[in-house]
């Protein structure tokens, strides 16, 4: 066997080789390019005499490098970045060489202990692309609302209460007709209505004389310099918030039909308030590899929701999991508070962890272990959750003698 440790970077790869005894057989660099991928294909072809004599170690589970070895029949084992620190000597030297020699130590010593990679069907790798890439426009779309938000409050504070969310169509486009506070002041109560009804909003004849009402109330003044440069930047941020709103519902259209073509799509629906943003994003974290996962302390592991004991002398003490797959542990955080909203027993579970004395962050991930659990024996089984179900398996578990 033959321990790749591979430190990859934007520009280039740095490739350590080792064989079972621990010795150095090969160290090179490869540009990330067509023809330095395909030179680290032939070097290390050229050290074994089959792919599956390699065991490849990398921090990272995607893009195009993974997609390279995957395709070339190289096998490839992720693991999370810190594992290289774990190895680094009192001495802290750290270099792109040294972080694959470690990763290629980590290969030797640990190589039973790591998951190798399978590619997930071509319908899960979009599904995974498209829900993140739609979830760092979410980001864009947070940070433009809160510079929105701010920027409001500097001349036109009137406006925060005008709607209930800054982040909808109706409101950007009430924004951009009336920029000012004495723009919205100098319209009537029928123009306000058709600003409205432009922006589609659900209930323009009974907002407008409310709004109208708002608008005329006595409220804090600011100077005409600043309204006249605050309402400039308020232009250029609405402008580019409703770029960003359109396309996530883009993304939406897209992501909905591609999730209803899979076969565990039923199963991942019928979680309580999945709905059609979170379900995709379970699936596409999840995977659908039966065989991916030993049990269910694996993904509790994978997903962060499992704690880390620490012990120290007489210090004894759970952490928060920090090394985990951060998309998953957050669609897992999500769900599990959506989950309060409908489900009784997540409910009561929330609120029993905050009667302990714990944050709200804590229970909700708390609660997400226990979903973890819950999860994995549906998809296991490849059934649906149902509430019945779930709360009989609860009694009886709960009559069950325990050993003390």
């Amino acid at each position: 066997m033959w321990y790749v440790g591979l430190d990859w970077a934007d520009t280039h790869h740095d490739v350590v080789v080792l064989d079972e005894a621990g010795r150095r057989v090969g160290s090179r660099r490869f540009a990330h390019s067509h023809e330095g991928l395909n030179e680290l294909k032939l070097f290390l072809l050229g050290i074994a005499a089959s792919p599956e004599e390699l065991a490849c170690i990398v921090e990272t589970n995607h893009g195009l490098l993974i997609t390279f070895l995957l395709e070339a029949d190289i096998p490839v084992y992720p693991v999370n970045p810190k594992t290289a620190n774990q190895l680094r000597k009192a001495a802290g030297a750290k270099t792109d060489r040294i972080d694959a020699y470690l990763l290629a130590k980590t290969g030797r010593f640990d190589l039973a202990e790591l998951r190798r990679l399978e590619p997930d069907s071509e319908t899960v790798q979009e599904l995974k692309t498209l829900t993140r890439d739609q979830d760092a426009l979410i980001q864009t779309q947070t940070r433009l609302v809160n510079q929105l938000t701010a920027c409001l409050k500097d001349y036109y504070p009137a406006a925060l209460h005008l709607f209930a969310k800054l982040q909808q169509r109706s409101t950007l486009m009430f924004l951009q007709a009336y920029p000012t506070p004495q723009a919205a002041q100098a319209a009537s109560v029928e123009e306000l209505t058709a600003t409205l009804r432009t922006g589609k909003h659900t209930n323009p004849r009974g907002v407008a004389p409310k709004i109208f009402e708002e608008v005329h109330r006595p409220q804090l003044v600011a100077t005409e310099v600043t309204v006249r440069a605050k309402s400039r930047l308020m232009l250029s941020l609405v402008k580019q918030l409703l770029v960003v709103i359109e396309e996530i519902a883009s993304y939406d259209e897209a992501i909905s039909p591609l999730f209803l073509t899979h076969p565990d799509q039923d199963m991942w629906s019928s979680l309580p308030r999945a709905g059609k943003r979170l379900a995709p994003r379970l699936l596409a974290e999840w995977g659908e590899d039966r065989t991916r996962y030993a049990d269910a302390a694996s993904i509790q592991a994978l997903a962060g929701t499992a704690p880390v004991p620490f012990e120290s002398g007489n210090y004894a003490k759970a952490h928060k999991r920090l090394a985990c797959l951060k998309p998953l542990r957050n669609a897992l955080h999500q769900f599990a508070w959506q989950s309060t909203r409908q489900e009784a027993w997540a409910l009561a579970y929330y609120q029993r962890k905050r009667a302990e004395g714990k944050t709200h962050s804590m229970a909700i991930r708390c609660l997400a272990n226990v979903w973890v659990r819950i999860i994995y024996r549906m998809w296991v089984n490849k059934t649906s959750y149902e509430t019945a179900t779930f709360e009989a398996a609860q009694r009886a578990h709960a009559l069950r003698p325990h050993a003390a």
